[in-house]
């Protein structure tokens, strides 16, 4: 059975370093490393983490690149993402948040985890998300927190 492919946005490798989500996050990145999970990570999460204090990112520099798979955010997500504004599933100001969405949806990924409950790993946005993949001809995309993605143990 091939590993799962994980999309990281970048407040799971935040929360590797906060007390509240450290324990999964840690947990998430321990079977990245060990590769039982495939981490994919987009340029727009790298972009993000550059201003990030080095510890945050020696956290994805942790990751063996045989266990990693460096994603660009495509034309053709950039488009899927306005779609998601555009139908109000998400507001402008969210942008990245709807960009991170649609790079996982458009590489095909088995998962997206998140710690923003908010825009990303909410059930409404999540049905409205998938809504537009369904009306674009896209799969559903999977979302959730690293919590829940290390408790199904596969």
């Amino acid at each position: 059975m091939k590993p799962r492919r994980v999309y990281i946005d970048t407040s799971v490798v935040g929360g590797c370093l906060d007390p509240e989500f450290q324990d999964a996050s840690m947990r998430l990145f321990e079977r990245f490393r060990a590769g039982s999970l495939i981490a994919v990570v987009s340029d727009l999460t790298l972009f993000e983490l550059g201003p990030a204090p080095a510890r945050v990112r020696a956290v994805m520099e942790s990751i063996p690149t045989a266990f990693r798979e460096d994603v660009q955010v495509t034309v053709e997500a950039d488009r899927l993402a306005e779609l998601y504004i555009a139908d109000g599933v998400i507001g402008r100001a969210r942008q990245s948040d709807a960009e991170h969405i649609a790079t996982a949806t458009v590489h095909e990924v088995d998962v997206l985890v998140s710690w923003n409950f908010k825009h990303i790993v909410n059930e409404q946005r999540i049905h409205g998300y998938n809504l537009v993949n369904l009306q674009q001809g896209r799969p559903l995309i999977d979302i959730q927190t690293p919590a829940e993605v290390v408790a199904h143990g596969r």
